[in-house]
C-alpha cells in the first residue's frame, strides 16, 4: 500500500460496532452522530441530515487538504450512492479510499441497539437493512476490509 493519505469509509447498520471500534483503536473519525450532537444536542436527530452530511463532506475535505494520513468516516454508508461522495472526494485529492465493512447480522445489531441509550426504532433498522448494498471494489474502493480483518 502506498504512503498517500487515505479515506476509510465505515459501512454498517446501527449497532454494528462502528463507533465502538473507532473508540477502541483510538481513531478520531468524522462522525455524523457526533455532528448531530454538536449541532442540536441530540445524536439521534435525523431531521438535520442535510446539514450533518454537508459538514461531514466539508470536514473530510479539510482533513485531506491538510494531508492527514487517514480520515475515517463514521456513518452507516449503506448504499453506493451514500458512499460515492467519499470516493469522489478522495480521488479529487489523489488519496486512497477503502471501505471498512462491519458485517454484523441484523438481529445482533437490533439486540445491541436495544441495550444502548440511543435507540434506532426497529422499523427503521429493518428499512435500513433492506436498502443495504455491500461495499465492493467495483464501486471505486481500492479495497474492502471487514472490520474483523482490519489492521487498525
Amino acid at each position: 500500500m502506498s504512503d498517500r493519505p487515505k479515506v476509510v469509509v465505515a459501512v454498517g447498520l446501527p449497532g454494528s460496532g462502528k463507533s465502538s471500534y473507532f473508540a477502541k483503536v483510538g481513531a478520531h473519525p468524522v462522525s455524523s452522530d457526533a455532528l448531530r450532537l454538536q449541532l442540536v444536542d441530540d445524536e439521534t436527530d435525523q431531521t438535520i441530515n442535510g446539514r450533518v452530511f454537508a459538514l461531514v463532506r466539508h470536514l473530510v475535505t479539510q482533513r485531506l487538504e491538510l494531508r492527514r494520513p487517514v480520515t475515517y468516516v463514521d456513518a452507516t454508508n449503506l448504499t453506493r450512492r451514500e458512499r460515492r461522495t467519499y470516493i469522489r472526494i478522495a480521488r479529487q485529492h489523489a488519496c486512497a479510499v477503502e471501505a471498512l465493512w462491519f458485517d454484523v447480522p441484523l438481529d445482533v445489531c437490533k439486540a445491541r441497539n436495544a441495550a444502548r441509550g440511543r435507540k434506532v426504532p426497529a422499523y427503521a433498522m429493518d428499512q435500513m437493512a433492506a436498502r443495504f448494498v455491500p461495499p465492493s471494489v467495483s464501486e471505486g474502493f481500492e479495497r474492502v476490509l471487514k472490520a474483523a480483518q482490519s489492521p487498525l
